[in-house]
């Protein structure tokens, strides 16, 4: 069976514009919601865990990669995606967490890495050898060191899902994606003004130092496996700033891509991006639309849309206070997010709630706080929303519940939060 983003790269290369949503997140509900569009819709779902998320040692999520792949896999069976459907990626898959070690260790924990996620069946991989570990010298890395270590990381992978394809014949061959212009995961930490969009030049450098060190390696071969480059297009978001993507400030880097039809571009932070913009970009060739803490932010902001409808419903001893308990639970443990925000204490207070970087999401499956969340549903399917106050808080929401595509259920008018950022994803790749 053909992959399905090897399908949409033959579908580029036959002049249909074809892209896809890539979902980086570990929340449940997220994943859920997820599974349900891809249902819906009958396309497949692209489902990203990160390196700091998922690895060896479990990362913030508790979870080894054949967990995380496990968990979606049951929750897709629930639903009723095939696995077929699903597409398992690891993001920034390399040193990014073991920077303070020298290259061997680092190196030695990286391969383990990719090994791990291509033997638990994860087929979309982002080989991120970008960053400096303990020993390199001064100075930014070359675009040679870079290579040498990714294609050593393939061969990783390509050990693990060669042992998996011995247990199970079926299992899809890994693609993969080079590349890391991008800032660090989940937004930029200090307000900007300009945006540097990768050049032309460093994207053919990319490309063709790749190609020649897996020559040299040999697996050569391996750069058919190879479906995308990161770039920076020019598009980014912080605190509360978003940097919409520019078609004429990336023309000279999407024109490029006509040299090189066997790849496109991956974007990452296109979180909160319109969805003109967003449409824009896949068809300039940033196919892959990377989004991730929009996604908890829009189950945030219907988290906190349902408490304030439960203070106005609920009597004061038995509300959930689901707001004061997420900030209690990020006030105590604070090291998710007090390096990410800024300023007084005031500043502080207001960036835990509404920060379009949402460290919040680190904290949303805490045991305290997922009590205070389920609590919150019990209070509002015990005291039923209005409809008018829906409106007032929710209004996207009320409109799909007044046309009876939506329960009026604090849990789906929570997932649908979520949805609303889903649907901009979804117009993009829609031909």
């Amino acid at each position: 069976m053909k992959h399905p983003l090897q399908k949409m790269m033959e579908d580029r290369r036959n002049g249909i514009k074809a892209g896809i949503p890539s979902y980086c997140t570990a929340n449940p509900l997220v994943l859920e919601m997820a599974l349900r569009r891809a249902k819906l819709l009958n396309r497949p779902v692209l489902i990203e865990a990160t390196a700091n998320q998922v690895n060896q040692y479990g990362g913030y999520t508790g979870m080894v990669p054949k967990d995380f792949y496990k968990m979606v896999l049951e929750m897709a069976e629930k639903i009723g995606v095939p696995e077929h459907q699903m597409i398992l990626a690891g993001d920034h898959l390399g040193p990014l967490t073991w920077q303070n070690l020298p290259e061997k260790e680092a190196m030695d924990k990286s391969i383990e890495l990719v090994y791990e996620y291509a033997r638990a069946g994860f087929t979309k991989i982002h080989l991120d050898t970008s960053m400096k570990v303990a020993d390199d010298p001064e100075g930014l890395l070359s675009t040679e060191t870079i290579a040498r270590r990714g294609a050593i990381l393939y061969k990783a992978a390509m050990k693990g899902y060669e042992e998996l394809k011995a247990e199970k014949p079926d299992v899809l061959r890994p693609v993969f994606v080079i590349g890391s212009e991008v800032p660090i995961p989940g937004g930029a930490q200090e307000a900007e003004d300009t945006l540097a969009v990768t050049s032309p030049d460093a994207f053919r450098d990319t490309v063709a130092t790749y190609r020649r060190v897996f020559k040299e390696e040999g697996i050569e071969e391996g750069m058919n496996d190879v479906i995308a480059v990161v770039v920076q297009p020019g598009v980014e978001f912080g605190d509360d700033q978003v940097f919409l993507y520019d078609h004429d400030a990336a023309f000279d880097l999407c024109a490029a891509l006509k040299d090189y039809p066997e790849v496109c571009f991956e974007g990452h932070s296109a979180d909160y991006q319109s969805p003109e913009s967003l449409r824009n970009m896949c068809q300039d060739g940033i196919a892959i639309l990377k989004v991730g803490p929009a996604l908890t932010y829009g189950l945030r902001e219907a988290l906190f849309a349902l408490s304030f409808m439960e203070k106005e419903l609920v009597p004061e001893a038995e509300q959930a206070h689901f707001i004061e308990t997420l900030d209690e639970v990020m006030m105590k443990n604070p090291a998710n997010w007090q390096k990410h925000y800024h300023g007084d204490d005031k500043q502080l207070a207001l960036a835990r709630k509404y920060s379009f970087s949402d460290r919040a999401r680190y904290y949303i499956g805490q045991p305290e706080v997922t009590e205070a969340m389920d609590k919150l549903f019990e209070n509002l399917r015990k005291y039923q929303i209005p409809m008018n106050m829906l409106h007032q808080y929710m209004p996207v929401s009320y409109n799909k519940v007044r046309d009876g595509e939506l329960e009026l259920d604090p849990r789906e008018l929570a997932m649908d939060g979520v949805t609303n950022f889903m649907m901009d994803y979804e117009y993009a790749v829609t031909l």
